[in-house]
Formats: C-alpha cells, sequence, structure tokens
C-alpha cells in the first residue's frame, strides 16, 4: 500500500494483518465520525418524523462521502474499497440506521452501476449532482411479487422510436419519495434474467408517482415507498450498458451492497457491545454493577470473538474483490450471511442488558435492535445467500 496516497497496488492483506489502514485512512475516519457524531442527537426526532433534512446528502457531498470510488473527472475521490470500508464503519456514529441506509443508496447502490457503464453525457447529467448531493438517487429493482428475485421483474420498458414507455410498479425503495433520479430495473425482453435491462429514471417524467411512504420497524428516518410508472416516457440514451444484460449488471452491483450490508452490520455490532459495555459498568443490580455478573461476562466476551470473526471475514471480501470483483461472490456472500445472523444475537443480548430501558425509543439500543432486524432481509435475504453459497460449494 502506497503510504502517500492510501492506494492499494498489489495486494498482500491476509486475515492475519493487524493493522491493515495508513494515517490517512484514519484521519479520514475521524473526519466522518466527528460529522455522524453531531447528527446523533437528532436520530430519535428523525425517526419519529419518518425522514431526514435532505441538507444532510449536501454536508456529506461537501465531505467527500458520496463518490468515494468514484471518477474524479465526475466529482469522486477515485480512491478504493479501504476508504468505503472507513466510510461505512464511521457512519455508525449517526446513531441512525435510516441515515446511513439512504446514503449508502445514494453512494454504493444507486450510482455505482452509472460510474461503470454510463456515457459521458449521463455521467454529467445524473452522477454528477448525485456526488454533489445536489440531487438524490435510487435503486428501484424490488417489486411487490419479487425482491431478490431480480429475474422476476414485472416493469416493463418497451421501445417507441427515441424513448422508451414505462409501465409498472416498484416497492420496497430507499429515498423513493424524495429522489431525483431511479436507477431502474425493468423488463425489455422475454422472460426470465434474459430479458432485464437498466436505464437511468427521472422522476419529473409524466405518469411518474409515489404511492406511500411505508411504515417501518426500523431504519425510520429512511423513506421507503412504492412507486407507480404509468406510460412514462424517457429517451432511449438513458439505457445503461446493453439491453437485455441488466440482470447480470444488478447482480454485479448487488455484490457491493451486500459488501457494504457486511460491513456496517459489523460495525454496528461492535458499538451496540461498546454501550452495554458501559451501560453494564453504570448500572448496579444487588450491590454491584450488572457487568461484573458472569452471564453477561460470557457472553460479551462470546460476541466480541465472533464480531472480530466477522469484520476479519469481512476484510478478506473486500480484499477479494478489489482483487477480482467476479471472483469474489463466495466471499462477500459468507460475510452478508455470517454478520447478518450474527447480528440478530448480538443486538437481542445487548437490548437485553439494558432492561427496561433497551425497550424504549429513548435509548439507542432498542433502536438498533429494530434496525438490524433488516440485515437479513434487505440486499438479498439470508435464505438467498445460503443458496448462493450452496451453488457456489458444489452442492
Amino acid at each position: 500500500m502506497n503510504e502517500k496516497t492510501g492506494q492499494t497496488g498489489a495486494s498482500r492483506i491476509t486475515m492475519q494483518d493487524a493493522d491493515i489502514f495508513t494515517a490517512e485512512h484514519k484521519a479520514f475516519r475521524k473526519t466522518v465520525r466527528k460529522w455522524a457524531t453531531s447528527l446523533a442527537p437528532h436520530s430519535e426526532e428523525w425517526d419519529e418524523a419518518g425522514i431526514f433534512p435532505r441538507e444532510l446528502f449536501k454536508q456529506a457531498a461537501d465531505l467527500g462521502l458520496l463518490g468515494i470510488r468514484f471518477d474524479p473527472k465526475y466529482g469522486g475521490l477515485g480512491l478504493d474499497w479501504w476508504w468505503t470500508t472507513c466510510f461505512a464503519e464511521e457512519l455508525v456514529h449517526t446513531a441512525n440506521a435510516g441515515i446511513n441506509m439512504a446514503l449508502m443508496v445514494q453512494s454504493d447502490m444507486a450510482t455505482p452501476i452509472i460510474d461503470e457503464l454510463g456515457s459521458d453525457e449521463l455521467k454529467r447529467e445524473f452522477l454528477e449532482p448525485a456526488i454533489q448531493g445536489e440531487k438524490i438517487a435510487a435503486l428501484g429493482v424490488s417489486e411487490p411479487g419479487g425482491g431478490s428475485d431480480v429475474a422476476a421483474i414485472r416493469t416493463t420498458a418497451r421501445r417507441d422510436g427515441d424513448d422508451y414507455v414505462i409501465n409498472g410498479q416498484k416497492l420496497w425503495i430507499t429515498n423513493g419519495t424524495r429522489a431525483d433520479f431511479i436507477t431502474l430495473g425493468v423488463r425489455t425482453g422475454g422472460e426470465g434474467f434474459g430479458g432485464v435491462s437498466l436505464v437511468v429514471f427521472p422522476t419529473d417524467v409524466k405518469g411518474f408517482s409515489v404511492g406511500k411512504s411505508i411504515k417501518k420497524i426500523g431504519n425510520k428516518s429512511s423513506d421507503t415507498a412504492e412507486l407507480f410508472f404509468d406510460d412514462c416516457r424517457i429517451p432511449a440514451r438513458y439505457l445503461l450498458g446493453q439491453e437485455n444484460a441488466g440482470f447480470y449488471y444488478i447482480m454485479t452491483n448487488f455484490q457491493g451492497e451486500r459488501l457494504i450490508a457486511a460491513l456496517s452490520c459489523v460495525a454496528g455490532m461492535k458499538k451496540a457491545v461498546e454501550d452495554a459495555i458501559t451501560y453494564g459498568k453504570e448500572r448496579k443490580a444487588f450491590g454491584r454493577p450488572i457487568g461484573k455478573f458472569q452471564v453477561w461476562r460470557h457472553k460479551l466476551v462470546e460476541h466480541i470473538t465472533a464480531i472480530e470473526a466477522a469484520r476479519r471475514l469481512s476484510y478478506f471480501a473486500v480484499d477479494t474483490f478489489m482483487k477480482n470483483p467476479r471472483a469474489a461472490v463466495r466471499e462477500i456472500t459468507m460475510a452478508k450471511l455470517f454478520a447478518g445472523d450474527l447480528s440478530q444475537r448480538v443486538l437481542y443480548d445487548c437490548m437485553q442488558m439494558f432492561g427496561g430501558f433497551g425497550y424504549t425509543t429513548e435509548y439507542p439500543i432498542g433502536r438498533a435492535w429494530a434496525d438490524a432486524r433488516l440485515i437479513t432481509i434487505g440486499g438479498g435475504t439470508s435464505e438467498v445467500m445460503k443458496e448462493i453459497l450452496v451453488k457456489t460449494s458444489g452442492l
């Protein structure tokens, strides 16, 4: 790794490396943490409102957080996944998973495909203002009849001269109520995975409407919507890549989304355990701090050990992904599955340690417990992760 730029050359990162981050990485971490921590006092307020201020996108952009790996020609930083790792891990200090989800959709789910496949014209029109926080992006793949099953997409895009005419519905779309554009999965061909394409869809098009903002158990400050497309006409030049090749693009994009999910999940678990340890030193029962009871000490060290294993698995997935994205499916799938399932146990126990206070929204641990439930569902359920591993394991 180049100590001046923080960029990786021929990667030699192994599971045994104690510290893979440079001084530049650590300074970047401090910047992200300082900003994220400044937002934490508003967390409960924004959860209750069901949305956070739009200006946070601009604040994140001013810190360079919305285009970490993107081409500097369009305002990106041109860095690598270790910088994204720092971003994902430090963002947890917002104490608000809804904010984190919305920003990561902007930076790592809806826009990477545009950075990779978009024409210069498309990048100028959509990617550049997204990196600058001037336009909000959403990823439109999930539908009422299929979330993880991308090949089941029903929203159609019919070619009509120099335009596509789009009809259909999307569901569970993060940033959906206020997105300026959507990286949209549509059906341009026959049944199955071979007929799916990707287009950039500006939401000011006639015929587009937001059905409702969905009320969720967790991630409450992140607006999640159902969207409707009724004879929406967009220029055919908004196609990303090749027509009918969208399934491949979406599945490739899923790898980055799942990697971000694993990294964020590990950071969330680590913070929950740290908060539980602090609380265990302060709260007394039967004449001594509850953290001194063996039952809690044993649970916490078990979780600390498992979280470290999840962190190392996630880092190994990052390293593999940087070397060869196509070869990292197995490692990324394992990381998301392991971290996601582990989080359900870790957050349960940490919340339990807080007793009645943990069951309130006033304490961050209660909101974190509810937020963590999404990790085994979003970006591909744990069951889908297992099916992928069955295939990659030759079973």
